[in-house]
Order: structure tokens, then sequence, then C-alpha cells
């Protein structure tokens, strides 16, 4: 059976840097897999993509030899076991608040007696590289879980999650963590707050021995979260690229539609 190169190196203390797949499209998770990046992210909580869909692009990532990660809409059972059968290397799991949240998350990844995964499907071996028998025995070494820190509440309960066996990285999706942090009256936080709550999250990081990371939008902000000690970075997306890229040109040409596509 296949190792799990991101898994193994962040443990190993080295940056992984890859991107998000919003559109669902097999032709588009072809081509992203074969870029460079060491992982793709496909984004089942919010992007309109179905379970079919998202196998396909999970089989397509894993054959070109990048690892295929699934942002799962919530972090239940069902979800958790429905990607992992379809062959997804890794769950990224969205708005862990509390411990008790974290380990029914860790639990529905794992088979037993570490957790209560059930046994069954065919695809998850398949991109694997695996017989059945392999990938049932050796699977919990190599299936990477991440969760997500998008509330005050979970940088309160940060230590906690964090120490938890099973937890192979640390996820922080800005936008909902600045929206979480809105005060009664709907402002936004300063950005000095906000950023404080992020050193918070990497200090958590850090004297758990657990690697964080967070999702950015440019080159720069990657190479400075690296440099600050985050390890698990998303930049972008393939939507986003397609659509930045297609902004410039129209702007160069000055067509009257440019900017029409900013919200993206």
């Amino acid at each position: 059976m296949k190792k799990n190169p991101v898994k193994a190196a962040l443990k190993a203390g080295q940056p992984q840097v890859g991107t998000w797949l919003s559109l669902g499209d097999v032709f588009a998770s072809r081509v992203m897999a074969r870029v460079g990046f060491p992982w793709l992210t496909v984004d089942l909580e919010h992007s309109p993509i179905d379970w079919s869909s998202a196998s396909n692009c999970f089989g397509a990532i894993a054959d070109a030899g990048c690892v295929p990660l699934a942002r799962v809409p919530r972090g239940t059972h069902e979800n958790i076991k429905r990607v992992l059968d379809a062959g997804a290397h890794g769950i990224v799991v969205p708005m862990v608040n509390t411990v008790e949240e974290a380990k029914l998350a860790i639990a529905a990844a794992k088979y037993p007696p570490t957790g209560n995964r059930s046994i069954g499907g065919s695809l998850h071996a398949l991109n694997w590289g695996a017989t059945a028998g392999d990938y049932y025995k050796y699977a919990n070494d190599e299936i990477l879980v991440i969760l997500q820190t998008e509330s005050p509440q979970g940088v309160d309960n940060a230590e906690e999650i964090y120490s938890l066996p099973g937890v192979d990285a640390i996820f922080v999706g800005p936008n909902d963590l600045q929206f979480q942090m809105r005060g009664p009256d709907g402002k936004d936080p300063s950005p000095e707050a906000f950023e404080a709550m992020l050193q918070r999250i990497l200090a958590a990081g850090k004297k758990t021995g657990t690697p964080v990371g967070l999702h950015v939008q440019t080159t720069e902000q990657v190479q400075k979260r690296i440099a600050e000690g985050w390890q698990f970075i998303a930049i972008g997306s393939e939507l986003r690229f397609m659509t930045v890229e297609a902004q410039r040109i129209v702007s160069a040409l000055n067509l009257k539609q440019a900017g029409d596509l900013a919200r993206y």
C-alpha cells in the first residue's frame, strides 16, 4: 500500500503547500494534480460537488501521484466514512469547536479498535494501490486527519483539541474565524485582534507539537506564514486561479466586463 507523503512530511516538520478544488471537475482535477502541489483538497463544504463527482476527482488526483483530501460538509460519521470509502487520502473537518467534536471526527476516520469506521467499499483500496486487506490493515496509519479551528471557542479549546491522539494537523479558515469573531454590533474584529487570534493558534500548535496551517491568497503570504511556523498551507483555489488570470487579461485589454468576477 502507498504511503501518505504529506502526512509523513508534516510529522517531520516540513511545510506542505497545496490548494483547494471548488469546481468538482475531473478534467480540472487531473490537470491540477500534475502542476506540482503535493496535495489537493476537494471542497464538499462550500461547493455543489456531489459524491460521485468527488470520488472521480479523488481517483484522478491519486492516479497522478498527488494526495487527494476532502473537506467534508460537517464532521459527522457518515460524511467522513463516505469520502474515505470514495478514495480520499485524508479529511479536513470544518468548525471543530470542542474536544467532543474532535473526538467524533477522529473516531470516524479510524477503523477499530482505534475508532468506529465501518468496513466496506472498494475505491479506497484502488486509490492507494492496495488490496482491500492491506488497506484495512494500514489505513489508520496513513489517513490524514485535519481539523479546522474557525471560532473563538475553538481557539479557547485549542490546546486540548490539538493534543488528542489522531490529530495530524490543524487548519484555519480565516474568513469563518473573522466572522465568528464579530461583536454584537456585527462589526469585524480589528486586523490586530484577528492577527492576535491567529498567533494564539500558532502558539497552541507549537506547544502541543501539532502542525497548524491556514488559507492564504498570495505567494508572499505563503512565505510569511511558513517563516512564522505555519505548516499546512492552502493558497487560493483552481477557481480563483482561473478568475484572477481572466480578470488580469480583461483588465489589460480594457474590456467593459473588467471587475465583474471580483467576488470570486
